[in-house]
């Protein structure tokens, strides 16, 4: 079930992706972190998972930070930000908020744990990201 929830959480992060000339998130500042990831496609998949998880067209890896609320405006407070681990902490008015922690471990493989309140509902979730290529 929570697969299944997490499949509709990056699927809803890909059709906010592809609507962000619209609404695009509040800017953070030049991340350490996120500077020195790889730009093009990217596989997101639930931690441990076998599936083949949700391909992404990243060219703005910020996207990162908030998949829960992808296409939502939020302010954002960076609590560390280092070239191998990033945490943000974000606030999105009444959708809700939440906290973001992502782990690099190369260019193209990253760790990402999220969690926070959404339409007043928890949620808590880990991914893999993977650079796959160009897009």
């Amino acid at each position: 079930m929570k697969i299944a929830k997490l499949a509709r959480v990056i699927g809803a992060f890909v059709a906010a992706f592809i609507g962000m000339t619209v609404a695009a998130p509040a800017q953070t500042p030049g991340l350490v972190l996120l500077d020195g990831l790889k730009s093009g496609a990217w596989v997101l998949k639930p931690r441990g998972s076998t599936e083949d998880g949700q391909r992404v067209c990243l060219g703005d890896p910020k996207l990162l930070l908030q998949i829960q609320h992808s296409g939502a405006t939020c302010s954002r407070y960076v609590i560390e930000d280092n070239p191998k681990s990033l945490r943000v902490s974000y606030k999105c008015g009444g959708l809700g908020h939440g906290v973001t922690t992502i782990r690099k471990e190369s260019s193209g493989l990253v760790q990402i744990q999220s969690q926070g309140i959404e339409n007043n509902a928890p949620f808590s979730f880990s991914v893999e990201g993977r650079h796959v290529g160009a897009c």
